[in-house]
């Protein structure tokens, strides 16, 4: 959607991206994002609670006016759960109840090309891997 914000923008067109990704969101670099910190596919909240939605709707609308910079991405504080065990199932679901096969998550980043790492450096701006490290935002 970034990607796409930045095209309408050029156009004439002011956008806002709601994002559930930070760091892929800093990589497209939209012109005005808001980020929630839900699982993929809950963007603008939770299912079946119009006040909440309503609210990230709104706030989402509000960058507009916030936003003081190109790339400007505002956190919204809402959170999925008390704590953040829902990412665990969430980054490492099982299949068909087998477990999951996929590679262990180390502290450090694992790229799959010295390409890719030294890509993840430029998006990064310098800091640290928030994600690979599995630490909020």
């Amino acid at each position: 959607m970034g990607l796409i914000a930045r095209q309408l923008e050029e156009s004439g067109i002011p956008t806002v991206v709601l994002t559930s990704a930070r760091d892929i969101t800093m990589a497209v670099n939209p012109p005005r994002a808001v980020f929630l910190d839900y699982p993929l596919g809950h963007t603008s909240g939770r299912p079946d609670q119009p006040a909440l939605n309503k609210e990230i709707v709104g706030a989402a609308l509000g960058a507009f006016a916030q936003a003081d910079r190109p790339g400007w991405i505002h956190g919204l504080p809402h959170r999925w759960d008390t704590s953040d065990d829902w990412k665990d199932a969430v980054l490492r679901p099982t299949t068909n109840g087998a477990d999951d096969d996929r590679t262990l998550r180390l502290d450090s980043p694992q790229y799959q090309s010295e390409q890719d790492a030294n890509t993840a450096a430029l998006t990064h701006g310098g800091e640290e891997c928030q994600v690979c490290k599995g630490v909020d935002y």
